[in-house]
């Protein structure tokens, strides 16, 4: 019982753009180390391009047993900067926190984040990329499964337009 009431999950910083490794060479050593993943889309030139990143850039979780395990290994581990540490003393992550962030992620570590409010028809929208950004439009329907058909007005006539749907954001407060 004591075993378990001495686990719990820190944060690792690690060295710019070497989350991945910094996790698998902590695996290597035998921790229990874990890094939330997400998928965006980017954009490259006039594409946009799906990617999986890192949910919090040069950081990622390590489960340790507080008075049992050495935890020496760790400041040397490539890919790893150091633990973070508030105080002199290591940073502890809450559980519900981590258990919250774990239940969202599938088998390969990606967090769903899509828990967004989908718009329904008639709902005030602002187009937040591209041509129309800025300009707040009505939103009509789903064009599919990566677009949106708004309604806009542009120079006082009302027009139907398709966007990406990642380029509208809902209006607050209306």
């Amino acid at each position: 019982m004591t075993e378990e009431q001495d686990l719990a999950w820190y944060l690792i910083y690690t060295k710019p753009r070497q989350e991945r490794d910094a996790r698998d060479n902590l695996v290597r050593q035998g921790f229990d180390a874990w890094l939330p993943l997400v998928r965006v889309v980017k954009r490259r030139g006039t594409r946009r391009v799906p990617v999986v990143e890192p949910m919090f850039p040069r950081y990622l979780f390590v489960q340790l047993d507080g008075s049992r395990q050495d935890w020496s290994p760790i400041r040397s581990t490539l890919g790893v900067s150091t633990l973070v540490r508030f105080g002199g003393r290591p940073a502890k992550v809450p559980e519900p926190l981590v258990a919250a962030l774990q239940a969202r992620a599938d088998e390969q570590d990606i967090c769903d984040l899509s828990q967004r409010q989908q718009p329904t028809r008639g709902d005030r929208v602002r187009v937040a990329h591209g041509a129309f950004a800025g300009y707040e439009a009505v939103f009509q329907a789903r064009n599919g499964q990566e677009r949106v058909l708004v309604l806009l007005e542009v120079a006082g006539k009302q027009s139907r337009v398709s966007l990406p749907a990642d380029d509208i954001d809902p209006v607050q407060g209306e």
